[in-house]
């Protein structure tokens, strides 16, 4: 190993352990998420609201163990199809003393027309716990 690369080894491992605050997923309806009418399941994206959400707190207090205790609103603003591809925008928005909230924002289509492309939007609140399920403050 270099001089260069050992010394870059021991910058990086004395940084603190980063937190995200803020992230970007992107999914694919497939033909399985589909209702009986040919639109996205409302269900699946709740799902995925949830599974994003779940992930971005994981991400931002590692060692943690969340569960889901709300979630805002939920109004489906527009239709998705088979083959659209989702982007979902992830920012922490407050943060309690055993909780977390995160507003999760769900886009169709490219980056171009996004804005306009909304076709979802909710607050998603977690709370830390413990192995037993009793809350836990945050770290």
């Amino acid at each position: 190993m270099s001089l260069f690369s050992i010394s870059v080894f021991s910058l990086f491992k004395s940084l603190p352990l980063c937190h995200l605050s803020s992230m970007e997923n992107h999914k694919l309806v497939m033909p399985e998420h589909l209702n009986h009418f040919g639109f996205l399941f409302g269900g699946y994206l709740l799902q995925w609201v949830d599974e994003y959400a779940w992930i971005a707190a994981t991400l931002d207090y590692p060692g943690s163990n969340f569960v889901t205790i709300g979630m805002d609103k939920v109004e489906f603003k527009k239709s998705v199809r088979q083959g659209t591809i989702l982007r979902f925008d992830v920012e922490r928005t407050r943060e309690g003393t055993t909780s977390v909230e995160y507003g999760v924002k769900v886009f169709r289509g490219d980056g171009k027309d996004a804005e306009k492309n909304m076709i979802f939007s909710t607050g998603v609140t977690l709370v830390r716990v413990d192995e037993k399920g009793h809350k836990q403050p945050l770290p």
